[in-house]
């Protein structure tokens, strides 16, 4: 099992102004494959989502952010997860967006990002719950392999 992280990123969220769907969403989704350790809703401050990134790398194998990755002036998740990560994973973020401009032209403003501290691989995701189904969807079946690799693992990648 890979424990995870999740971190939903929203003001109104964290003074208890919306209820959080999105974080659930994840969890859902995520179930057969890994195990929520820590679940937490912080505001749009990048000092404040660094810091749980930087708390949580090394603890879980992954962390999954929710929010934060459109075009608002207090979208400020990417900004703290390039902070954080030492080593970029562009494909991740570029397959969810390709995929998800099938869906909606929109997706192209996404500026998610996904990369790995430490042992830990970080993805940031949308913040709708339907967006972080069907982002999940695009990239969950390379997650297990990719913690693998982070991990250590001498493992072929070649099928």
């Amino acid at each position: 099992m890979i424990t995870v992280a999740v971190l939903t990123l929203s003001d109104k969220g964290s003074r208890g102004e919306r209820t959080d769907a999105s974080g659930p969403a994840i969890a859902e989704t995520l179930r057969e494959m890994g195990e929520v350790k820590y679940y937490d809703i912080l505001p749009d401050e990048k000092e404040l989502i660094r810091g749980k990134l930087l708390e949580y790398s090394g603890k879980v194998d992954l962390i999954l952010t929710t929010g934060g990755t459109g075009l608002s002036p207090r979208d400020v998740t990417p900004e703290a997860t390039l902070e954080v990560i030492e080593r970029e994973i562009p494909g991740i973020a570029e397959a969810m967006r390709m995929e998800g401009l099938k869906k909606t032209r929109r997706a192209m403003l996404s500026r998610a990002v996904a990369g790995v501290r430490g042992k830990t691989l970080i993805i940031n995701l949308p913040g709708s719950p339907v967006a972080v189904r069907e982002n999940l969807e695009i990239i969950l079946d390379v997650i297990p392999h990719a913690v693998e690799k982070i991990k250590g693992s001498p493992e072929e990648c070649a099928r």
